[in-house]
């Protein structure tokens, strides 16, 4: 049926935008359940110890709440995720492995009495000696994890088989480029706080909650309940950002609630307030990275030696994966025959480090865009003209040996945005307060894997349904979750699509391990290109299911009248499809050498800044970013993806940043764990780049996490141009500047 306006490629308003807007929209917060009670956390105030007892306060009514400990889990003390080494709360006699540790719980009728409660509830603990540095961590005096204290560790080797050869080859270069770069923890910092509610129904645990993974949470269940897969489900609630912050660490809230329900005998809710989520959930693995680039005597690149280390926490959490994406792209998008790239991530006595939007990438291109900017220094050369010469392209090998075929948009994102850079502004000049101003500019060019790693998509397996009902609408089934990204909106233009119809007749349900199949989590760049491209497929095998059933029963009309007579005589029809691998993709993850991702998407980021001479503040003045994002399919929605990225990765850039004082957050409130404001965020310009890739949906490919990779360095190579001294470390606050600035004077 021809259509005027198809869905994909269309800035369609978002399906949920009026609910949120008008306040319809439900967060958990917002749930309420007869006679639920609140709950609170017991937490440890010490880095490392021994937990010997938690001592009731005698003078407080116990009567009035409900308690629960380790002693209370019915199943295994574990949060099961990757490795089982996180308790859920640490039992008497165990090990406290960070600040804000949970020891216990505490439910009452009432906030105000289950904070009351929490207080009176003492933990004693032995203390330990903690470990709060990389190099200690390395050290092994004190032992966290294993005998070495590393969590994982990793080694890619491209064109060399032993360390002989790569020392040869720095050896014969003509010039040597080496660097050490510090990136920060950064909180994700979303707009709802973790948050959760349980109820035990005919020995059946509902749990509800803001989440990124329904069955991530559903899997640590099973584990701590001793349960099978029906005796838990787990459904999520509007939920307000995740970045990443959503994906793991609901598991701990959810087993939390749960013991809660079950010992109060009643729904039972934790929404945490602001410090204690700052305080006790993961951040952005803080990360070292030390960095060699050999080059001969014609500028080009000849061999690569990259160490990257990174601070993981008190438990392993997603500590290998975010490693992993990390050393992947390490080398990043430059052409390089000899490479090598080590990686490890650490045990410390800080409370765990997990997810965050770009997943170990943004540390890493910041490490080796920055040493391009001081290449291009040392060689005179203009920085965008020495990354276009030494850019992958198609036919060029990446770090681990895969070579690029489709959809690389290099030369594309490079050509937007010199097409509207411009001019770079006038070096000095005043600020709008009549201050004495240096300005500067930066360029970095940038790739990211998109999809889980290796053959991860073929494990993992996702499925997606889609289903036509007895009325003649559609229905999108998939445990992929929207978190402010758009992916209701998106998995409705895509099926509309496929399916031929109006995107008004097609829904996405409400993600519920009980009504949806597992598609995955919603991480990785994956929704839209992995679950969006299954989707896609179960659409178009649903309609051609239900034409050929028409045609057989001489129904006519679209495809809504078609399933509505289906509907009458049969009832509901629904296809369920499993991700399939496009041709091509191998990989050996023993080392680690082949085809790291499907597909790659690119970016090129042009920043201007302001550095103030008188208060050393930066001021990012503009910043565009153009990203090869396969295809747009709701642009306004991709559009709002990068910019929000974008300023997150400015704010790490300039702004923020985790402060730690004896393992413990020590600025844990939004007044001095500062985000970007309206106020703060420069003119951004968006360039959306359309580079096909075949086997996503429409040739679409994943856009999440692409543009926090790269503005952070930008920004360094900006105030680098506009003062003539490195910036090495993030964030560039007033005092690194400062520093920079006294120590090129003394050099």
């Amino acid at each position: 049926m021809h259509r005027a306006n198809p869905p994909v490629g269309a800035s369609l308003p978002r399906v949920d935008g009026i609910a949120k807007v008008t306040g319809r929209a439900r967060y958990l917060d917002d749930l309420d359940a007869p006679q639920a009670w609140f709950g609170a956390t017991v937490r440890s105030r010490v880095p490392h110890g021994v937990l010997e007892a938690l001592d009731r306060d005698p003078a407080f009514d116990w009567s009035q709440v409900a308690v629960a400990t380790a002693a209370d889990i019915p199943g295994r003390n574990v949060i099961a995720l990757i490795e089982d080494d996180q308790p859920a709360l640490v039992p008497i006699g165990g090990r406290v492995m960070h600040v804000d540790e949970p020891l216990a719980l505490v439910a009452a009728p009432t906030k105000a009495l289950a904070f009351a409660a929490a207080k009176a509830l003492h933990p004693r603990i032995r203390p330990l000696p903690p470990v709060f540095t990389i190099d200690d961590a390395l050290a092994g005096a004190q032992q966290l994890y294993k005998d070495d204290n590393v969590f994982k560790q990793f080694l890619i080797r491209k064109g060399h088989t032993t360390d002989a050869e790569l020392d040869a080859a720095f050896a014969s270069a003509a010039q040597v480029i080496e660097g050490t770069y510090w990136t920060s923890p950064q909180e994700q910092m979303y707009i709802e706080p973790q948050a959760m509610m349980a109820e035990w129904v005919d020995g059946r645990c509902h749990i509800v909650g803001s989440m990124q993974c329904p069955y991530y949470v559903h899997k640590a269940m099973k584990a701590l309940l001793g349960c099978d897969a029906d005796g838990v489900v787990i459904a999520q609630s509007v939920t307000g950002g995740g970045f990443g912050g959503k994906e793991e660490y609901p598991s701990m809230l959810a087993a939390h609630v749960a013991l809660l329900a079950a010992a109060a005998k009643r729904p039972v809710k934790i929404v945490y307030e602001r410090d204690e989520d700052i305080a006790a959930t993961t951040k952005r693995h803080p990360a070292r990275t030390h960095h060699r680039i050999a080059v001969d005597a014609r500028g080009e690149i000849c061999a690569m030696d990259i160490d990257c280390v990174m601070d993981g926490g008190a438990y392993l959490t997603l500590s290998p994966v975010v490693l992993s994406r990390g050393v992947l792209h390490a080398a990043g998008p430059y052409r390089c025959p000899i490479t090598r790239v080590r990686g490890r991530v650490v045990a410390t006595n800080y409370p765990p480090h997990g997810a965050f939007r770009g997943f170990g990438a943004p540390q890493t291109t910041f490490a080796y865009e920055r040493q391009m900017q001081k290449l291009a220094r040392a060689r005179g050369e203009d920085a965008i003209a020495l990354r276009k010469r030494l850019a992958l392209r198609s036919g060029d090998a990446t770090s681990t040996g895969q070579v690029l075929g489709f959809s690389v948009g290099t030369d594309e994102v490079f050509a937007a945005v010199e097409g509207i850079a411009g001019p770079a502004p006038a070096r000095s000049g005043t600020s709008a307060a009549g201050s004495p101003v240096r300005r500067g500019r930066g360029f970095v060019f940038y790739f990211h894997g998109a999809g889980f790693t290796g053959s991860g998509e073929q494990r993992l397996a996702g499925r997606a349904t889609v289903a036509a009902l007895p009325d003649g609408r559609f229905e999108v089934r998939s445990s992929s979750t929207d978190i402010g990204q758009g992916s209701i909106t998106m998995f409705v233009q895509i099926a509309a699509a496929a399916l031929g119809v109006d995107p008004g007749r097609v829904a996405v349900i409400d993600p519920s391990t009980s009504r949806v199949p597992d598609s995955g989590p919603t991480v990785a760049s994956r929704t839209c290109m992995v679950v969006g491209g299954v989707v896609d497929r179960a659409a178009r095998v649903l309609r051609a299911r239900l034409e050929s059933w028409g045609a057989e029963h001489g129904v006519a009309g679209d495809l809504a009248a078609i399933a509505r007579a289906h509907g009458e005589v049969v009832g509901e029809l629904a296809e369920t499809v499993t991700y399939e691998p496009p041709p091509g993709i191998q990989w050996d993850d023993a080392t680690y050498t082949g085809s790291a991702y499907p597909v790659y998407g690119w970016g090129a980021c042009l920043v201007d800044v302001a550095v103030d001479l008188d208060t050393y503040e930066v001021a990012i003045e503009r910043c565009i970013q153009a990203i090869d994002v396969g295809k747009a399919i709701n642009p306004t929605i991709v559009k709002g993806q990068i910019e929000g990225g974008t300023l997150q990765a400015l704010g790490w850039a300039v702004l923020e940043n985790v402060v730690y004082k004896d393992g413990r957050v020590a600025n844990a409130n939004m007044t001095n764990c500062i985000v970007p404001t309206f106020a703060d965020a420069p003119e951004l310009e968006t360039v959306l780049v359309e580079v096909p890739y075949p086997f996503g949906p429409s040739g679409a490919k994943g856009v999440g996490e692409i543009p926090m990779d790269g503005p952070a360095a930008a920004v360094a190579n900006a105030v680098e141009d506009a003062l003539g001294c490195a910036f090495d470390a993030l964030p560039i606050s007033p005092e690194a500047v400062a520093q920079s600035r006294a120590a090129w004077r003394l050099s």
